[in-house]
């Protein structure tokens, strides 16, 4: 059973995987065998991630690469394939939010989330899947959301992207499913890490802040998630034990999605 587990001899690519919900899933195939690539958009990002995995005793392959330039994109890959081996799992973690009202929200902004969240997964792939085909097998999981399945004030951009990627990953299931390739999406719920930690802190009067005492209350584990609660369904969407997987968008919500919530 382990060995359906074992990423042992896989190269995998997690994008924007300095720190966060990336490094964790990251750290989680190293664990399990495979070698690391990630990216991120700046020098300093990639050399700081660079320093945690080796802080974590992990051998990393860093490089700068903004994943909304196709030719950028593809030069990548091709130095990855040539400098660390074929892409065996890809992991499209880069993605960006715009908490902004939808009638304040300017048309430039609303398309960078797309091209963040949407179109970047695609031109990675895109970029990766020649390769996985011609090898006979290969994963692709993108970072999906709950809120490709709710809607939320403020987030009308980052929603649309992210039910556009939901549809994506089943479409590259469809399209590449018969090459041996499985694609498949995790939905992280709240899930603390730095970005979120101001919606954490705690009120000058010790209480909760307000949005911090609502996810608490929406999810029946009653706390929020943690980077280290993605890693074991990455290493499963990953790895052999899921062959027969694909398609699927994973939700890690600690129940959110099938919770309607107390009674007032």
């Amino acid at each position: 059973m382990s060995d359906m587990f074992s990423l042992k001899g896989k190269v995998a690519l997690i994008t924007g995987a300095s720190y966060g919900i990336g490094y964790a899933i990251a750290k989680a195939y190293a664990e399990a065998g495979a070698t690391i690539v990630f990216n991120d958009i700046k020098q300093e990002l990639v050399d700081r991630g660079l320093a945690a995995y080796k802080a974590d005793g992990i051998e990393a392959h860093g490089y700068v690469c903004d994943v909304t330039d196709e030719d950028a994109v593809n030069a990548f890959v091709a130095q990855v394939e040539k400098e660390v081996g074929v892409i065996d799992v890809l992991v499209n973690n880069a993605g960006i939010i715009k908490r902004i009202p939808m009638c304040e929200m300017s048309a430039a902004d609303f398309r960078k989330v797309i091209d963040v969240d949407l179109n970047a997964p695609f031109i990675v792939s895109k970029a990766v899947i020649p390769s996985m085909v011609k090898k006979g097998h290969g994963k692709i999981i993108n970072i999906c959301s709950m809120m490709s399945e709710l809607g939320r004030e403020t987030v009308s951009a980052y929603a649309a992207a992210k039910g556009g990627l939901k549809m994506l990953t089943r479409n590259i299931c469809s399209e590449y499913g018969e090459a041996n390739i499985q694609c498949n999406g995790i939905g992280p719920g709240y899930i603390a890490t730095p970005q979120t930690a101001p919606l954490r802190e705690r009120q000058p009067d010790g209480s909760r802040h307000p949005f911090d005492a609502f996810i608490v209350a929406k999810t029946p584990a009653a706390r929020w998630g943690t980077p280290e609660d993605l890693m074991g369904p990455a290493v499963f969407l990953a790895s052999d034990a899921s062959n027969f997987v694909n398609g699927h968008i994973l939700y890690v919500d600690g129940g959110i999605l099938a919770y309607i919530g107390k009674q007032p």
